[in-house]
């Protein structure tokens, strides 16, 4: 089975990606990883900016992550269609849904999801939900992240998982990426407890059955993701990729 790419999502470094680019890209690519994640790049630098970054540091774009609003916006889906073709991605991943306080707000998104998934798989796309724990509230016991998957069609809407999330959410990563191992095809590894965020291995997820779930599932992309961190975050990224290693990833 062929190892996943590592990517970094670049929330770690707050700010900075907008005030400082070049700075974030060039430390990602020092301490080792393959590729990043983060918004629209080009909405946001540049074009150019990011085209000539991307060169010269050799960092591939795991994904573009945006918010269920874009998906209400065919201006903005397109934007960020033509961004990911523009620079050589293909997964296309979205937060959120139209009210996660009612279970109709999931079912309205997942009419959303499956027509923008349809529309990224024209284009050679792949359309994915990334969750956070709120999924997880039960409606008369039904929960949102169940009853959006089943809603959605296997073959237009897959799953970014997040597996901190899953876990804060009192699911077990393990057996969530099993129970839907057919659509769990890009991960975000996080690590911490409950309103806490560390590097990965110095918190409460059982990352190593998470990515051997994963692996079965054999993902292009997992991905570092840290909310926020008190140490500079070079060190946090360092830190986490030095731990996947010890995985074997």
């Amino acid at each position: 089975m062929a190892q996943p790419k590592i990517g970094l999502q670049l929330i770690v470094y707050g700010n900075k990606v907008v005030e400082d680019l070049a700075s974030v890209l060039r430390e990602v690519a020092e301490v080792g990883y393959t590729g990043i994640e983060a918004g629209n790049l080009f909405a946001t630098q540049g074009e150019a900016l990011v085209r000539d970054l991307l060169a010269e540091t050799g960092l591939a774009v795991a994904g573009m992550h945006s918010s269920y609003g874009d998906q209400t916006d065919p201006a903005k889906i397109e934007a960020n269609i033509a961004y990911l073709k523009a620079v050589g991605a293909k997964y296309y991943i979205n937060s959120g849904v139209a009210n996660n306080d009612t279970l109709e707000g999931y079912e309205i998104a997942a009419e959303t999801f499956n027509r923008v998934g349809a529309q990224c798989k024209r284009e050679g796309l792949v359309f994915c939900y990334h969750n956070h724990a709120w999924e997880f509230k039960s409606f008369d016991g039904v929960k949102g992240i169940h009853r959006l998957i089943e809603l959605t069609d296997p073959e237009l809407v897959k799953l970014c998982v997040d597996v901190y999330w899953v876990t804060i959410g009192e699911e077990k990563p393990k057996d969530f990426i099993e129970r839907y191992a057919d659509r769990a095809i890009y991960y975000h590894f996080k690590d911490g407890a409950p309103g806490e965020f560390v590097e990965l291995g110095q918190g409460q997820v059982d990352l190593p059955a998470a990515k051997a779930a994963a692996m079965a599932c054999g993902p292009e992309w997992i991905v570092v993701e840290q909310d926020k961190t008190t140490k500079d975050p070079k060190v946090s990224a360092a830190e986490s990729l030095a731990y996947l290693k010890t995985l074997g990833l």
